[in-house]
């Protein structure tokens, strides 16, 4: 891996929470992911299963993670079976993880070779009532391939019909939600990856450099700098492109002018960052391309303000809005006959402002989290209002990632970043 080791105890104190909450004589099990094929003997880069990294640290394929808090026996209660290298395997690939080196990573003592697994399995059931199953209840997943994970659930099924079956997803919905500091602090390094490609990019650009090239010096920077690269694909939309919410083409030619918007940000240790600025190709923001940013900066830096201990999701996102609406008056996008007469399942600010403020986010961009629960502090968020303007040719967001605090405003991640008009237009033209 190119990130620093991370410290065993945050797992450890991550298992400890999950174990809390299992049920009297029950086993939880997690599987890492597939190494998805291409074609040919191609394949996609390996990227972990969130939640077994999440428990264990374990960043390797061919991983399976077992928690059994009530087994009679002390070496029972948590174990991890690991895909033994061998000679070729060593040769070709690369040694996977020693059982020592998994102890030194997890915390976890007792590991075993993955083809103990079934073997071991069949005794601890026998102790057993129930088995917790993880699947993927997010509610943004959209699942089209069978997953490692899907096929132990079919496997075990058939295997013992007798138990009683439980749900991981809701308890680590929660507790994934909640960071440690230590998971606070992977995330800021995250972010500081971010701004070290975002800066190396202001004095860049130029009219006629293509968005690609853009895309290819942050991922230099960020490689550079041992992240395994983005976080998310990349948005680099320049010109009327910032008004496709995910155009990820990343292909055309930023002109004198236009805007880049521009979300995309770096990874680190498997937590992601999320970004967006939006610049101005020539080094200069127009009259009117100030005014819009200056009013989408308002709404973040109000919406900001209001991730609080307590908070309901939904009540954020309806003032949220009404900030919205306020400021799409005042550019003349709205008026008065638009607001009164809007739908209030599709208020009128949603023309120009279509998608959400705000999202969990830690291991995963869209991180886990139930939005009817209240906020909580050492809850990550993103803060995201965005303009879109078809009919002037542009589009602006801004976004920013902050953490819930327990009193006072949210600690803001990103708070190093340029974000203030002048600050972007003297970095651009120094």
């Amino acid at each position: 891996m190119k990130y620093h080791p991370i410290d065993s105890q945050l797992f450890i104190k991550n298992r400890r929470k999950f174990v809390s909450q299992m049920k009297p004589n029950s086993i939880a099990v997690f599987n890492s992911n597939d190494i998805y094929p291409v074609s040919a003997d191609s394949t996609l880069p390996f990227a972990q299963h969130r939640d077994i990294f999440y428990l264990s640290g374990i960043d390797q394929e061919e991983s399976i993670l077992l928690l059994f808090p009530d087994a009679p026996y002390d070496h029972q209660k948590e174990m991890l079976f690991l895909k033994e290298t061998s000679e070729h395997i060593a040769i070709w690939e690369g040694a996977k993880l020693s059982k020592e080196e998994a102890f030194a990573v997890s915390g976890i003592q007792n590991v075993h070779w993955l083809h103990n697994f079934e073997k071991i399995l069949a005794e601890l059931m026998s102790y057993a009532e129930t088995i917790y199953i993880n699947t993927n209840e997010h509610y943004r997943a959209t699942i089209e391939t069978e997953t490692r994970e899907a096929r132990f659930v079919k496997w075990w099924k058939s295997n013992y019909p007798a138990h009683q079956v439980a749900k991981s997803n809701p308890i680590l919905q929660h507790l994934r939600s909640i960071k440690e500091p230590e998971e606070i602090a992977l995330i800021q390094h995250a972010c500081k990856i971010t701004e070290k490609g975002f800066r190396r990019i202001l004095p860049f650009v130029k009219p006629n450099v293509m968005e690609y090239e853009i895309e290819a010096e942050l991922i230099h920077e960020f490689i550079r700098n041992r992240s395994k690269g983005f976080a998310y694909k990349p948005i680099i939309a320049s010109g009327n492109s910032a008004n496709v919410l995910h155009y990820i083409e990343n292909n055309k030619v930023c002109k004198a002018g236009d805007l880049i918007l521009m979300d995309v940000a770096a990874e680190y240790a498997n937590y992601s960052s999320d970004l967006t600025r939006t610049i101005p190709v020539s080094g200069r923001y127009s009259d009117r391309q100030k005014a819009v940013y200056n009013a989408v900066l308002r709404v973040k830096n109000e919406a900001t303000k209001m991730l609080q201990p307590g908070v309901l999701w939904k009540e954020y996102s309806a003032e949220v809005g009404k900030i919205m609406t306020s400021e799409l008056l005042g550019l003349q996008l709205l008026d008065k006959a638009d607001v009164q007469n809007q739908n209030p399942d599709w208020p009128a600010y949603k023309k120009y402002f279509m998608h959400g403020t705000s999202h969990h986010m830690g291991l995963d961009t869209h991180d886990y989290g139930l939005l009817h629960e209240p906020m909580q502090a050492n809850m990550v968020f993103t803060v995201e209002p965005g303009i879109y303007i078809p009919e002037e040719g542009f589009g602006i967001r801004i976004e920013d990632n902050v953490v819930v605090q327990e009193k006072g405003e949210p600690f803001n991640l990103m708070q190093n970043i340029p974000i203030e008009v002048d600050e972007i237009e003297s970095l651009m033209n120094r």
